[in-house]
Parts: C-alpha cells; sequence; structure tokens
C-alpha cells in the first residue's frame, strides 16, 4: 500500500462529503455559516472522520451508514479548536496557517460559530438515523460520540488542562489530561464507527484499545512538536506550551522518555489492530502519527 497517496483520497473523499453538509449561507443569519465554513474547510489532517470510517469498514460494515458521523465528529473537532483558539484559552492567532476564527469574525461570533457546529453536528447523526434498521446502534453511536465530547471526555480534560497552567501536576494527572482532551473523540469516533458497522464486544474492545493508544500518543507528539516543530509547518506558533507553563510529557519527563512512550503506544496499538486481517491501513496509519510533522 502506498499510504501517503491512500490517506490522500480518504481526505479528499471527506473533504467532497463535508461541502454537501454545510448549510446554505441565507437568511439573517447567514454570517454565522460562513463562519462555520471558514474553519469548517480550512484543511486538517481529517482523521477522525475517517478513522470513523474505517472503524465501521474493518468490521465488516458498510461506511455509508457511518458517513453522517465521519461528519459530525469533524464538526465538533473543529468547534473545539475555534474555542481553544480564543484569548480566554490558547490565544492562537493562527490555525493551519490561516488567522483563527475569532481574528476573522471576532471573539463573540466565534463562540456562537462553536456552539453552532456542536449543534449541528448532533442534528446531522440525528438526522442520518432517521428510520434506519436497527435504530439502537445508532443511538449508541451518538451516546459514544456525545459522551468523549462531554464532561467525561474531551470537555473535562480541556477543565483540568486548564485548571493545571502554572503548576506541577504529577504523571497520573497529566495522563487524565492527555487521555481526555485528545484521545477521548478518537476512541469515541472510532466506537461510534464500529458500532454501527455491527462490532463484537471483542472488535469493539481491540478497536477501542487501538485508538487509546494512537490517541494518546497523538497529544505526546503534539507535545514535542510544540519544542521540536517548524512554524511553517505546523501552521502555528511553537513554544506556546512553555509560555503558558503548561504540563505536557516533555515537561515532565524529558523529551528522551516522551518519544519513548509514543513508540512504544504506536507500537502497541500496531499490534493490537493486527488481528484484524484488513489492517493495513489503521497499521500505516498508526506509523504516521509518531512520523508526522504537524
Amino acid at each position: 500500500m502506498e499510504f501517503k497517496n491512500e490517506l490522500n483520497k480518504k481526505c479528499a473523499k471527506i473533504e467532497d462529503i463535508l461541502v454537501k453538509y454545510i448549510p446554505r449561507e441565507e437568511g439573517f443569519q447567514k454570517n454565522i455559516v460562513k463562519a462555520m465554513k471558514y474553519s469548517l474547510l480550512s484543511g486538517g489532517k481529517r482523521l477522525r472522520p475517517i478513522l470513523t470510517l474505517e472503524a465501521c469498514k474493518i468490521v465488516g460494515g458498510d461506511i455509508k451508514d457511518a458517513i453522517p458521523f465521519a461528519i459530525a465528529i469533524e464538526m465538533i473537532h473543529t468547534y473545539s479548536l475555534i474555542h481553544d483558539d480564543l484569548p480566554q484559552l490558547d490565544n492562537d492567532d493562527l490555525r493551519r496557517g490561516k488567522p483563527t476564527n475569532h481574528k476573522v469574525f471576532g471573539e463573540d461570533m466565534a463562540i456562537l460559530t462553536g456552539d453552532a457546529l456542536l449543534n449541528y453536528a448532533f442534528e446531522v447523526m440525528l438526522s442520518g438515523s432517521i428510520n434506519k434498521e436497527n435504530p439502537e446502534k445508532y443511538l449508541l453511536a451518538i451516546n459514544e460520540i456525545a459522551k468523549s465530547s462531554g464532561i467525561e471526555g474531551m470537555i473535562g480534560g480541556q477543565v483540568v488542562d486548564i485548571e493545571s497552567e502554572g503548576k506541577i501536576i504529577e504523571k497520573d494527572k497529566l495522563h487524565y489530561i492527555h487521555i481526555n482532551k485528545t484521545a477521548a473523540l478518537i476512541i469515541g469516533c472510532m466506537r461510534a464507527g464500529a458500532i454501527i458497522g455491527g462490532a463484537t464486544e471483542h472488535e469493539l474492545n481491540v478497536i477501542s484499545c487501538y485508538a487509546k493508544k494512537i490517541g494518546l500518543a497523538f497529544q505526546v507528539v503534539d507535545d514535542i512538536l510544540d519544542i521540536e516543530g517548524d512554524e511553517k509547518a505546523l501552521g502555528k506558533k511553537v513554544g506556546s506550551d512553555i509560555q503558558r507553563h503548561k504540563s505536557t510529557y516533555p515537561s515532565i519527563l524529558g523529551m528522551k522518555t516522551s518519544k519513548e512512550i509514543a513508540n512504544e503506544l504506536i507500537d502497541e496499538a500496531k499490534s493490537k489492530i493486527s488481528e484484524f486481517d484488513d489492517s493495513e491501513f489503521l497499521i500505516c496509519l498508526a506509523d504516521y502519527i509518531i512520523s508526522r510533522k504537524n
């Protein structure tokens, strides 16, 4: 498999589908749609929607059934980035090499844009679940995404991350932040895709383990790139974690140990997902996460 070509094809497919789900810019409220579109179509890896579809596919499901969920997870991820970039949180001026949403539309509109994307994500999932056979699995999938993006997941991790700024925290609290702030949404989207695809309990456990390990590795690599990364490749400034006195894997455990942990997580993820016959893409994706430059 030529992984990069395959990844680019899958990313392009998500881009094409995403455009079709964006509401029309019409009515008195059309500016909110313009702001939603600005951030949704500003690029990105599209890893979460790709992982949603791959989880459905690897258990023998029809990825068409999971498309609304893949699109919804990208909307939720995008809303979280818009809010993260606000002055009250990470105070970033650039995202993917472009001015952040609040720099273009204002802080008030950026807050509402994030709110709109979160709400619209659930509209998309619910609309895509109506009149389906076995509606229970679609409700279970929606619940997975709701939990992974809520107080027991992404938001919970972000809260503890904010509260820990300027403090020296223990490794277990740092682990909690990373698992929830970053890995939870990856776990949730893959579990949702697998549930829609009809996964067995064992298959769901294997996919969950893989997702947790690549999700944690993804954030550890982010911590490393914030120190060693190239601003042009990242599309944003480096060193923000240090400026905000955030506890990260490198700051607590050192760079060498952090890289070793990331590599161990990826090796474990690859070993786990290899239980599936059609696992080549997800194995290559794990390698991509550890070697990425942005």
